[in-house]
């Protein structure tokens, strides 16, 4: 998917998981397709996973990850990796890289999904954003402060998918929205439908903490575009009490993921690219209404 991706395989893994954790050497090695960005993941016997960043970005998440879900585990309402190792870099990886707990489940379009899917993810924004800080300064990758930063960028690949002016106007709404100005609050800040696991329709798990950290709650509030149609986001809204400037900066969360992700992962990831797709139609259709 990106130039200078680190490659990796089964046997790599085995070589890792042998050198550093020979108590789980032998257990069989699969590798996980799935819609992610930033890591290779392989499944480790039948309850456990190993996570292994493959880009520039994604070095340090794994320390990152594994800090925040030590922090936050018991007190959300819906499952979460455990984290159970820590790997160094070695066996020509360059890394460090996490060995997880396997959740169960599988990540769903939104028609197969249950109706109270809204208020379970609302359930799991409010238990997370409720979390005391303690001083936490990480820095969500999304839900940060400086959403300005990432203007011209988006300008240009709005222009690069055809320059919709519904969108430029959009993007705009959302940096003139007021700042966050309360505290910051823990955020996962990648809540798409490939992080969110489902058991029979039922949300039931939420996988990759690697961009999470503290700030404006409007960077949770996107799944109301990536994730759900018209019925969910009003359903979603409802269990949500946060001001129209926070749903136009969310908004613009949104629009930041799609458009930067879409013509980026188009040919190489048609998981994300249809989740891209999913967002603009939502946000469009939305403007329509």
């Amino acid at each position: 998917m990106h130039d200078g991706e680190v490659a990796t395989n089964v046997s790599l893994v085995d070589e890792l998981i042998r050198t550093q954790f020979p108590r789980w050497h032998g257990l069989p090695i699969t590798h996980v397709r799935h819609g992610g960005t930033s890591h290779a993941i392989y499944r480790l016997g039948d309850e456990l996973a190993v996570r292994l960043p493959h880009r520039d970005w994604s070095t340090g998440q794994a320390e990152r990850e594994t800090a925040v879900l030590r922090l936050l585990t018991r007190h959300l309402p819906i499952a979460v990796p455990e984290p159970v190792g820590l790997g160094e870099p070695g066996s020509g990886f360059p890394s460090r890289w996490t060995v997880v707990r396997w959740l169960p489940g599988d990540t769903a379009t939104v028609g197969a999904v249950r109706e109270d899917t809204p208020v379970r993810l609302a359930e799991l924004i409010h238990a997370l954003q409720g979390i005391e800080v303690n001083g936490q300064q990480w820095v969500p990758h999304r839900g940060n402060a400086h959403q300005e930063k990432g203007d011209d960028r988006v300008r240009e690949c709005i222009a690069e998918l055809g320059g919709d002016q519904r969108l430029v106007d959009l993007w705009q709404e959302a940096l003139d929205a007021p700042r966050w100005d309360g505290p910051g609050r823990w955020l996962h800040a990648d809540l798409h439908g490939g992080n969110l696991l489902f058991t029979d329709g039922e949300l039931t798990g939420v996988v990759d903490w690697g961009c999470a950290g503290v700030g404006d709650p409007a960077g949770d509030l996107m799944p109301a575009w990536l994730f759900f149609d018209e019925p969910g986001r009003r359903a979603f809204r409802r269990e949500l009490s946060f001001d129209d400037a926070t749903w136009r900066r969310a908004r613009g969360w949104a629009l930041h993921l799609a458009v930067l992700g879409l013509p980026y992962y188009r040919d190489t990831n048609p998981v994300f690219a249809d989740i891209c797709r999913h967002t603009l139609h939502q946000l469009l259709a939305e403007r329509a209404g």
